[in-house]
């Protein structure tokens, strides 16, 4: 699971490199994803301690999931449908 995870994550790094280069997203969406980003990667406290196989990464994997689901609803249409993200409803 933890594989899948990171190998998805990587697929994303494009499209949180044009989130924040894009002339489209707002200045504050930008630095509240920042803010996130940078609040998630120095907090020294994990909900659950990594050392416990498997169960440590949960919290983390859980939380930049959402910091990017966050990221693709802020995302304007041209960018959610170069990465193919569009809502699905």
């Amino acid at each position: 699971m933890r594989m899948k995870f990171v190998l998805k994550f990587w697929k994303s790094l494009p499209f949180i490199k044009d989130f924040f280069l894009s002339k489209e997203v707002e200045s504050y969406k930008k630095l509240l994803s920042s803010l996130l980003i940078l609040t998630y990667t120095f907090f020294p406290f994990d909900l659950i301690p990594d050392f416990l196989f498997l169960w440590g990464y949960v919290d983390d994997v859980v939380i930049i999931g959402l910091i990017i689901e966050r990221m693709v609803k802020w995302a304007p249409e041209t960018l959610k449908s170069k990465y193919h993200l569009h809502d699905k409803k």
